[in-house]
C-alpha cells in the first residue's frame, strides 16, 4: 500500500519556505545598501573636509613645519569632530588631531594613502587600534608642480551610523517578522482545515503499522478517504489473522535454535546474514540482532569462515569441512552447509551449521600418535626380547657366557619395557587425578623435595662429576602433592644431568614472581634447537630419538612433568639455545593466604 501524503502541508511549508527565503533576500539586500550607501556619502563628505584641511596647510609642507600642520589638524579636528591626519609621501606623519605625530609609525603602507599617493585619492574602512571602533578613511594627496608633497587624510568613526543602521535593520524584521507570522497563521488555518482529516487517517493506519491489527479507522466523510479507509480495515484483519500464524511459527522456530548447542547461520545468496542463532553468536562475539543484513566478511572476521561461505554459495549444494577459530585457546568447529529454499525451486542462500570438535578431534590426534607411538617404543625392545630368545633356543650349544650375555640382553629390555609401561600408568593416573581434582595437596617447604630430587640423581650426577646446586628462598613453602612433584623435579633434573657434559653445573632454583611461585632448573648442556620447543612435552617427543634410547629416556618424563604442573593449577615453560644449555620453569599458582 502506498503511503498516503500530506501535500496540503507540503504546499504549507513550501510557501512558508518561499515567503521566509524572500524576506530573507530582502533584508539582506535592503541592510547591504544602505551601508554601502552610507558609506559612500560618509567618503564624499571626508574628501571635502580633506580639500578644507589641504588649502590651510599647503604652505607649511614644502619644507614641512610639522609643529604648524599638526597645530591646524588639532584645532580644525576638534571643531567638526573629524580625525585629520597629514602624511609625507615618506609616511612620516607631521600631524592628528588625536595622537602625538612622531609616536605614530609610519603611513606609507595603509592602503588610502598609497591609493592617494598614486592615484590623487582614495577611501579605505578598517578596525582602528587608536579610537577602538571601525573607521572610514578619506585621503587626498596635496600637489605642487604635479608632484605630491603630502597626504591630507580624514577619519570619521561609524559608531554612529552603525548605530543608525541597526535601528534601521531591526525595525525592519519587526516589520517583516510580524507579517510573516501573520502569513504563517493564515496559512496554517487554512492547512489545519484541510489536513485534520488526513491527520486521523494517519494516526489510525501508524497504529495498524506499529501491530495494533485490532484497531479499525474510523470512516470519514470523504468519498475517496472512505474507500481508501475501508480498504486499510480490511487489509488489517487479514494481517492480524496471518500475523498471528507467523509469530507461532516464529516462535517455535526460535525455540528450537535457541536451545541448540549447535551454531546455526542462515544467509542469502549475496552473502547477507540473515539469521543466527545463539550458539553462533556466542561463537563469533556478535549480536545477532545488529549482524542481520550484513555481509559475513563485514560480520564475521574470519578468513576460513568467509571462503567456506563463499566456496558452499557457488557449488549450491552441501559442503562439509573443519576450521579453526580461537575463542579461548585454539577451537576446531566442523562446518556443513546446504542450500537454503523457498518455494521456489532456486535456493535463496546457504544454511551454516557449526559443531565444536576440538575435543573429538584431539581425542582422534592423541589415539593415532598414542598407538603409533606406543606400538613403536614396545615394538623396539620385544623385537630384541624375542631375537634374543630365538637365539638361545636354536643355539643349544652356547656357551654359559655367551647365554648369560643373551640373558642380560633380554633383562635390559624387559626393564625398558617395564619402565615404559610404569611411566605410561603413572601420566595416566595423573591425568585423571589432575582432571577429579583429587591431588593430595600439603604445605611442604620446597627445599626438601628438592634436595630428596637430588638425593635420587646423585649417582648419575656423581657418575658424570656434576654439581647441583640448590638456590633460592629456602623457607618458601606451598600447597603442593609432594611425591608429585618431587617426580617432576627429578625428571626435570635427570634430563639435566643426562644432557650436560661433565663437569657442568645444575642448578635448581624456588622463587616468587607476582602471584606465582616458579621452580627451575638450569643446565649448562647442549640445548635444544628452536623448532623443537613447541612440541617438547608431548608424549613420546624426542629431540634426538637415538641419543635419547640410547641414555635410556622414555620419552614420556617431560609429558609426566608437564601433567603434573597442571595438575597443580599450573604449566611449565622452557627457554633453550643450541649449546648453551635449557631452562625449566614450572609455574605454580601462589597460595593466597600467604601471598
Amino acid at each position: 500500500m502506498r503511503k498516503p501524503r500530506k501535500l496540503v502541508w507540503r504546499l504549507f511549508f513550501s510557501y512558508i519556505f518561499i515567503a521566509l527565503g524572500a524576506l530573507v533576500a530582502a533584508g539582506w539586500y535592503f541592510t547591504h545598501s544602505l551601508d554601502a550607501f552610507l558609506e559612500q556619502e560618509t567618503a564624499v563628505e571626508l574628501f571635502d573636509r580633506a580639500r578644507l584641511i589641504e588649502n590651510q596647510i599647503v604652505r607649511y609642507l614644502d619644507p614641512p613645519d610639522p609643529a604648524a600642520v599638526d597645530a591646524i589638524c588639532k584645532l580644525s579636528g576638534k571643531a567638526s569632530e573629524t580625525r585629520f591626519t597629514v602624511i609625507l609621501p615618506s609616511g612620516a606623519v607631521i600631524g592628528d588631531t588625536w595622537e602625538t605625530p612622531r609616536n605614530m609609525d609610519n603611513h606609507a603602507k595603509r592602503p588610502e594613502i598609497a591609493g592617494a599617493l598614486a592615484s590623487g585619492k582614495a577611501t579605505s574602512k578598517r578596525f582602528s587600534n587608536t579610537l577602538q571602533q571601525n573607521v572610514v578613511y578619506a585621503a587626498v594627496a596635496v600637489k605642487r608642480d604635479s608632484q605630491p608633497i603630502g597626504v591630507v587624510r580624514a577619519a570619521i568613526a561609524l559608531a554612529r551610523m552603525e548605530a543608525q543602521v541597526a535601528q534601521i535593520q531591526t525595525e525592519f524584521w519587526v516589520i517583516g517578522g510580524i507579517v510573516a507570522l501573520l502569513a504563517l497563521g493564515v496559512t496554517l488555518a487554512i492547512s489545519r482545515q484541510y489536513g485534520r482529516k488526513m491527520d486521523e487517517l494517519k494516526q489510525g493506519a501508524a497504529r495498524l503499522a506499529e501491530g495494533e491489527l485490532a484497531h479499525r479507522l474510523a470512516i470519514p466523510d470523504s468519498e475517496e478517504l472512505g474507500g481508501l479507509t475501508e480498504s486499510l480495515n480490511r487489509m488489517a484483519a487479514q494481517l492480524e489473522s496471518r500475523l498471528q500464524t507467523v509469530v507461532s511459527q516464529r516462535n517455535q522456530l526460535e525455540a528450537v535454535l535457541s536451545s541448540m548447542l549447535e551454531g546455526v547461520i542462515a544467509v542469502s545468496r549475496d552473502e547477507s546474514i540473515i539469521s543466527v542463532n545463539q550458539a553462533a553468536a556466542r561463537w563469533f562475539d556478535i549480536d545477532p540482532e545488529k549482524v542481520r543484513g550484513r555481509s559475513i566478511p563485514e560480520a564475521i572476521r574470519n578468513l576460513a569462515i568467509q571462503k567456506f561461505v563463499t566456496r558452499s554459495l557457488n557449488s549450491r549444494t552441501s559442503v562439509e569441512d573443519d576450521i579453526t577459530v580461537y575463542r579461548n585457546g585454539e577451537r576446531i568447529l566442523n562446518i556443513k552447509s546446504a542450500p537454503l529454499l523457498d518455494v521456489g525451486p532456486e535456493p535463496i542462500g546457504m544454511l551454516i551449521v557449526f559443531s565444536d570438535v576440538t575435543q573429538l578431534r584431539r581425542l582422534e590426534d592423541m589415539r593415532r600418535d598414542f598407538v603409533a607411538n606406543v606400538s613403536h617404543e614396545i615394538r623396539t625392545p620385544l623385537t630384541a626380547i624375542k631375537g634374543f630368545v630365538e637365539t638361545l633356543h636354536q643355539n643349544a650349544d652356547a656357551t654359559p657366557e655367551e647365554a648369560e650375555r643373551f640373558i642380560g640382553i633380554i633383562s635390559k629390555h624387559v626393564d625398558r619395557l617395564n619402565t615404559i609401561i610404569e611411566d605410561l600408568l603413572m601420566l595416566s593416573r595423573i591425568e585423571n587425578e589432575g582432571e577429579r581434582g583429587d591431588i593430595k595437596r600439603e604445605r611442604t617447604r620446597l627445599r626438601d623435595i628438592f634436595q630428596n630430587a637430588v638425593q635420587i640423581c646423585r649417582a648419575r650426577a656423581d657418575e658424570k662429576r656434576i654439581q647441583i646446586e640448590l638456590g633460592g628462598d629456602e623457607g618458601l613453602a606451598a600447597m603442593v602433592d609432594p611425591v608429585l612433584l618431587e617426580q617432576a623435579v627429578v625428571n626435570l633434573l635427570d634430563n639435566a644431568v643426562k644432557y650436560s657434559d661433565p663437569e657442568k653445573a645444575v642448578r635448581i632454583i624456588a622463587r616468587t614472581v607476582d602471584h606465582e611461585i616458579q621452580i627451575q632448573v638450569q643446565d649448562h648442556g647442549i640445548g635444544i634447537e628452536k623448532k623443537h620447543l613447541p612440541r617438547l612435552f608431548e608424549r613420546f617427543y624426542r629431540v634426538d630419538k637415538a641419543r635419547s634410547r640410547a641414555l635410556g629416556g622414555t620419552g614420556l618424563g617431560l609429558a609426566i612433568v608437564k601433567h603434573i604442573a597442571q595438575a597443580h593449577g599450573g604449566h611449565i615453560t622452557v627457554e633453550s639455545s643450541l649449546g648453551e644449555g635449557s631452562l625449566f620453569t614450572i609455574h605454580l599458582p601462589r597460595d593466597p593466604e600467604h601471598a
